[in-house]
């Protein structure tokens, strides 16, 4: 597997991720995505979106608020569970959670647990730690006209959170789709959008930051077929990764969550881990949740959250399926098993052997000398109808051809067409392929 440093400065070089803050010195765990970044980003979501809502007769979409009524978060549990191990070096003051220092651990860990492991501080070496203390990972704010100097009891009334997942965006809308559309169980609804979680130690580029995009979806079925649909979302998943993304299914491995290190509101989870540069580490999760979300909402508003069946008559609260990946881990999974090296005679060959429908550009089109009129006027032209056809397409005409190619394949580009002189005359061009570096001449008009 490739160096995660690898992958870090091939994303700041060539314009997919800046450290974000950059200019001032950066802020830790958050990201920038630069131009090729925010296509790849978006092709990645947009395919997430066909495959799981636009090719189904199942599923809605969902766009909810990011500031949600903080009773949200009291009725999901967040507001007393979504917290981290933390712990303190007594030495340094440095602060890390527990369970990613320490082998061995799980995120129930206790202090004597953590104790035991005679785990050294990674800032100062001494092992000199306090006890372990959750930290609640939602961001507050305050809503409204709060300032600094008002009392507390204000304060309090005006608080609320950036939410921590798209996921209750979907939930508290669940009623608003039954009343307008009363679809058929099971239906799913689904969200993409921008989750806050105030990460007590961001690490490993995107994996583990402070502001990310989730893709989620509630999948509502009836509470007896749970079993059914949980398994068909779970090949669905992997159909996902595999042929759609391009991940090798050998880097992809299921993890059964034991019911210790669940998520407060899970009753079955599957974590699935993907072989990253740094290690096995977390892509997404498939979490069957019960009626847990519903039923809180149903006592928190005090309005009914049941489905009537439109057969049987019978009346119940849904139970759901939850499908959860994190934008940013899948993106770097992509890059990771894209990213290749290979030695042509005794120099470095850098690709992103990135699948064509992910990639950034489709194609780039270059005259073979910019300094030709004739050949410069009708690579615009190949530009213009490719541009048309693809929208994904680039210019370059800038170093010598094999300059140009080394820079296309390390962004992705499948395809390299160059205009030479035999283009002039029988309206041919070269097309080189990333992958093979196999050049062929192809009519124009056959493009």
């Amino acid at each position: 597997m490739n160096k995660l440093e690898d992958i870090v400065s091939l994303c700041k070089r060539r314009g997919f991720i800046f450290p974000g803050s950059d200019i001032y010195g950066g802020m830790a765990g958050t990201w920038d995505f630069g131009p090729l970044g925010v296509t790849l980003k978006k092709n990645l979501m947009d395919a997430w979106w066909k495959f799981f809502v636009e090719d189904r007769n199942d599923m809605y979409g969902i766009d909810a608020a990011i500031l949600m009524n903080p009773r949200t978060w009291v009725a999901s549990g967040h507001t007393a569970t979504f917290a981290d191990p933390l712990v303190e070096c007594k030495e340094c003051k440095s602060r890390f959670r527990a369970d990613k220092i320490a082998d061995g651990i799980s995120e129930s860990v206790t202090t004597e647990e953590f104790l035991a492991t005679h785990t050294k501080c990674p800032v100062c070496g001494k092992e000199n730690w306090g006890p372990i203390r959750k930290f609640n990972m939602m961001f507050s704010t305050h809503v409204g006209a709060v300032l600094p100097d008002d009392d507390q009891e204000l304060m309090s009334k005006n608080i609320a959170y950036l939410r921590p997942e798209t996921a209750q965006g979907i939930f508290t809308n669940y009623k608003n789709v039954v009343d307008t559309f009363y679809p058929n169980l099971p239906f799913g609804l689904a969200q993409q959008g921008k989750a806050f979680r105030n990460e007590i130690s961001p690490r490993d580029f995107i994996l583990r930051d402070r502001e990310c995009s989730q893709m989620e979806i509630e999948y509502f079925v009836a509470p007896d077929t749970w079993e059914d649909n949980f398994e068909k979302m779970r090949t669905l998943q992997h159909d996902f990764l595999t042929n759609i993304c391009g991940l090798h299914a050998e880097n992809i491995h299921e993890l059964e969550v034991p019911a210790e290190d669940r998520a407060h509101y899970s009753k079955r989870t599957i974590d699935f881990m993907f072989d990253y540069p740094n290690g096995k580490e977390e892509l997404m999760g498939l979490a069957y949740r019960t009626d847990f979300d519903l039923a809180n909402i149903a006592r928190e508003s005090g309005k009914s959250m049941e489905y009537r069946d439109k057969i049987t008559g019978e009346t119940f609260i849904p139970h759901v399926i939850e499908p959860s990946i994190g934008v940013e881990r899948l993106f770097l999974a992509v890059l990771a098993t894209a990213y290749t090296e290979e030695d042509i005679d005794g120099e470095k060959r850098t690709i992103l052997k990135l699948p064509e429908n992910l990639s950034p550009y489709k194609f780039c089109v270059s005259p073979l000398l910019k300094n030709k009129p004739e050949l410069v006027e009708k690579a615009h032209e190949v530009y213009d109808k490719l541009k048309n056809k693809y929208t994904f397409v680039t210019w370059d005409d800038s170093g010598n051809i094999g300059k140009r190619y080394r820079k296309q394949d390390e962004i992705g580009t499948p395809k390299c067409v160059v205009v030479d002189f035999d283009t002039l005359s029988d309206d041919t061009v070269t097309v080189r392929d990333r992958d093979t570096t196999k050049q062929i001449r192809v009519k124009i008009s056959d493009l």
